[in-house]
């Protein structure tokens, strides 16, 4: 047991040490996000979903317009190699940061299980932010916030846009939904089984995985970054997920060389932005 516990923590531990020397304070952890939400405009919420209350930042300029909905990554899971972090709140929040930086008249933020709650989570044990991250329970409870923020919004459209981990959920959630007009992903882990066989680790216990649903993803506008220095998600995953949703010469897939998993994304999101998503069903070679 304790053998699985060690090999299925060693790639989020990867994702949370890259490009970091210091993990801040619990409290710096919230504090910057609280002031990077604030002056982006952005109002904090929690919402009761399934099983769990999460986090939710909004900024509403024009209800019953379409909302963008970023998902954060898997943040601050562990503290080392061995140690669970009895807070996964991010150090680094990229999906918060990307979504600061969005235009668009209506943004949303929502946080994984356990991140940013300062004792408004329910029923959120650690697992959820480990080995369990993406299990069932996650995806409902992500997908029915999704509705809860559709709904107050007045929005019959939506797009969503998730950072690494929150790439998958984000594809998760929108294979079961008929309302979301384009995805976008970030240094995806679109693949969570590939990408651990690939860092030789243990295959996460309960976890569903984006590419069992790609395909009914086909019709949806689509455009996943790559980082050119990631060294946690390896292109292939991002590759054979676009074959699998139907795109076949990798019309939905952008490169961005000086990116690393972490870093390099803010600075060129705006521009980032401008690459519109596309089907793709359209780029069928045969």
């Amino acid at each position: 047991m304790f053998r699985y516990i060690r090999l299925s923590i060693v790639i989020l531990v990867a994702i949370v040490l890259s490009g970091c020397v210091t993990i801040p304070l619990m409290a710096g952890r919230y504090n910057n996000a609280e002031e990077m939400a604030q002056a982006a405009g952005f109002e904090r919420s929690y919402i009761k979903a399934g099983s769990f209350t999460l986090t939710v930042y909004t900024r509403i300029n024009k209800p019953q317009d379409p909302v963008t909905i970023y998902i954060e990554g898997d943040g601050l899971a562990y503290l080392n190699r061995s140690r669970v972090s009895m807070d996964p709140t991010p150090a680094n929040p990229i999906a918060l940061k990307l979504a600061a930086l969005d235009p668009a008249p209506n943004v949303a933020y929502i946080a994984r299980p356990g991140q940013f709650c300062q004792g408004e989570t329910t029923n959120c044990g650690e697992s959820y932010w480990t080995t369990r991250r993406f299990s069932e329970e996650v995806i409902r409870s992500v997908d029915e916030t999704v509705s809860e923020i559709k709904r107050k919004v007045g929005s019959e459209e939506l797009s969503m846009v998730g950072f690494s981990g929150g790439a998958a959920i984000a594809c998760l959630v929108a294979a079961r939904r008929n309302d979301v007009g384009s995805i976008r992903t970030v240094a995806g882990n679109l693949d969570p089984d590939a990408v651990n066989v690939f860092h030789k680790v243990s295959k996460l216990k309960g976890a569903l995985n984006p590419m069992g649903v790609a395909v009914r993803l086909i019709g949806i506008p689509q455009r996943h970054f790559i980082g050119g220095h990631d060294k946690i998600i390896p292109p292939s995953i991002t590759s054979d997920f676009a074959k699998k949703s139907g795109d076949f010469i990798k019309k939905t897939i952008t490169v961005v060389p000086e990116a690393e998993h972490n870093k390099g994304w803010a600075e060129r999101w705006v521009g980032l932005l401008e690459l519109s998503p596309v089907k793709p069903s359209e780029y069928k070679d045969f």
